[in-house]
């Protein structure tokens, strides 16, 4: 009997402990979190003058098609910015140099548009190439892709001289072409050795080329990637002597 009685007990004590671990009765509001709350961001509008959206409100524009005034010369980081400006663009002045933003960004959403010339000179990598530079130093590939055949990775789309393109999706010559990238910077330690890499998405004329892809180091046209801790860096625009064109340009500082 008394054996009995310790093996009821002990049912009971084992019911009671299994009954405190079930969850208290699931309901959709279980599952709702109310806090934090996202901030509002106002979103731009499609327009018919524009490929993309317009800036939404919390962009930084970089040109809307007015002036250069964002912008400075790369050759010094200091002297106004060489390229022309007309028709809501910038274009390249060939042999003038690079420029770049007078802001210095890390992890940010870039929104770009770009047209190569509409008349087709040269080929492979002379025709209309320039590059656009996260933080002044990893190169986005600006090229007119379109049946022209040269390097995987050095084609429109791709981190340069590193990754190639998941697929070609550019338009033919003289159409303006659009770039969404999401950026995130490298960190680096007090020894200068890189702890996290720098990643880029970017979603070319509406199709993912490339997805969370880890850009190596530097992107030279010789050699190797090379590891160069820095900061905070520049939006840099190439010249590279094709007659590329700019515009609508707006990040969001992440």
């Amino acid at each position: 009997m008394k054996k009995l009685l310790l093996t009821a007990v002990s049912l009971a004590s084992a019911f009671a402990a299994h009954a405190q671990l079930q969850p208290a009765k699931q309901t959709p509001e279980s599952s709702e979190s109310w806090s934090p709350v996202p901030r509002v961001v106002t979103p731009g509008k499609i327009t018919p003058a524009l490929s993309g959206f317009t800036a939404p409100s919390d962009a930084i524009v970089l040109f809307d098609g007015k002036n250069l005034d964002a912008w400075v010369s790369g050759k010094d980081g200091k002297s106004a910015a060489p390229w022309t400006v007309g028709d809501n663009a910038i274009t390249v002045a060939p042999k003038s140099g690079d420029i770049q933003t007078k802001q210095t960004f890390g992890d940010y959403q870039l929104h770009i548009e770009w047209r190569t010339p509409a008349k087709v000179e040269g080929s492979s990598q002379g025709r209309g190439n320039s590059g656009i530079f996260m933080q002044g130093v990893y190169e986005l590939q600006v090229l007119d892709s379109y049946n022209n055949p040269t390097y995987s990775n050095g084609q429109a789309g791709s981190i340069y001289k590193q990754t190639m393109p998941l697929v070609n999706a550019s338009v033919g010559p003289g159409e303006w072409q659009v770039y969404d990238v999401m950026y995130t910077a490298p960190h680096f330690n007090k020894d200068g050795q890189m702890t996290h890499p720098p990643y880029i998405t970017v979603i070319h004329n509406g199709v993912l080329v490339q997805n969370h892809t880890a850009i190596q180091g530097t992107t030279p046209y010789v050699g190797q990637p090379v590891i160069e801790p820095h900061g905070k860096g520049p939006i840099k625009l190439q010249d590279h002597n094709n007659t590329t064109s700019f515009r609508n340009i707006w990040i969001r500082e992440l």
